[in-house]
């Protein structure tokens, strides 16, 4: 098993299929062995890892102990009399356990995950897809773990004071189990971090060239309101401060991933010797995108203004020539002397 996880492989432009796929298996089984790793250490520090994920309920209880507590707001007065969290099965705590320690080997295996998809798909790019691939791994694991963040630090204390706020409204006296927190807590932080993950995906299709930037870009409107049925499928909370800002932060990452998708896609052709599209460099444009009626190619039938000029001229100049210059009428030769037939 070690020598598998440690061993060098030949070099891929020689392996055969079979090969790759088990150099596929190699890198699930490295995944893996860290992803373990990460959850035996957690579970050797178990005392620690509840502790800071109790820290939204804290944050919850009291608001000016959390670094953003200006954005959670006042405190909810029902929140004053929750006690300490209760489980009441011995398996529930087993799956509380489970939790801490899936959340932070979550946290371990993510950089090896990136590292080893590069390290698969690599053979297959060239040298400056190579070096756009490091830049894109660094940002995936920056807009993950700033989606995790956001939701632990903002999201999850909303969530707990809404819910309250509900219940105490209703009459109703709510007791947090430590499982259902927990379980929340986590997949929480998780789901945060993947929807950050999106702009990279619409980069992946534009770079592919499976969408245009221009397509993405006119369907804007459908894209605000997918984004705002996503946050709030996503996020439990249903106070509009959280939609908007979420909202708001994923459709600048929508934006902006158009942009850098715009960038790519016109680089990408520049280095093919491709012909500009225009609806590629001029985003704003609104022509369609449909073929002529006859069937003939775009770039036969483009006449550039500077070529439609000069054949005008061209012509305008042959034509003015033919104008100024008369035709000259036929001339008969002189008649011969003394023959007077040529007179009749």
């Amino acid at each position: 098993m070690l020598s598998t996880l440690i061993r060098r492989n030949r070099p891929r432009s020689e392996m055969s299929f079979m090969e790759h796929i088990d150099d596929l298996r190699v890198s699930m089984i490295r995944v893996l062995a860290v992803f373990m790793v990460g959850m035996v250490a957690s579970l050797i520090f178990y005392e620690k890892i509840p502790a800071f994920l109790n820290l939204p309920l804290e944050w919850a209880k009291n608001p000016e102990t959390s670094p953003i507590g200006f954005l959670i707001g006042k405190a909810e007065p029902s929140l004053a009399t929750l006690g300490e969290l209760k489980e009441f099965t011995f398996m529930g705590v087993w799956s509380v356990l489970m939790y801490a320690a899936f959340a932070a080997g979550i946290a371990l295996a993510s950089p090896v995950f990136l590292y080893e998809v590069v390290r698969f798909v690599g053979p297959a790019l060239n040298n400056k897809e190579k070096r756009g691939l490091i830049p894109f791994c660094v940002a995936a694991l920056i807009l993950f773990f700033c989606g995790a963040t956001l939701a632990f630090l903002w999201l999850t204390p909303m969530s707990v004071q809404i819910w309250h706020h509900f219940a105490s409204g209703m009459g109703i006296e709510v007791t947090w189990q430590a499982s259902d927190y927990y379980s929340f807590v986590t997949m929480m932080s998780l789901l945060t971090g993947l929807t950050f993950q999106f702009p990279l995906a619409l980069i992946i299709l534009m770079w592919l060239e499976l969408v245009r930037p221009r397509t993405l870009l006119k369907s804007w409107r459908g894209m605000l309101f997918g984004i705002l049925v996503l946050v709030g499928l996503i996020t439990p909370i249903g106070d509009p401060l959280s939609l908007f800002v979420l909202t708001g932060i994923l459709f600048c990452f929508y934006l902006v991933a158009v942009g850098v998708g715009g960038a790519i896609v016109r680089r990408k052709r520049i280095a093919r010797g491709d012909k500009p599209n225009p609806e590629d460099d001029d985003i704003g444009d609104d022509d369609d995108d449909e073929p002529d009626p006859d069937g003939s190619d775009d770039a036969s039938s483009y006449d550039s203004p500077s070529s439609s000029s000069y054949s005008s001229s061209a012509a305008g100049t042959v034509n003015s020539e033919s104008k100024a210059v008369p035709a000259k009428p036929k001339s008969t030769p002189p008649p011969a002397e003394g023959d007077l037939s040529s007179l009749d």
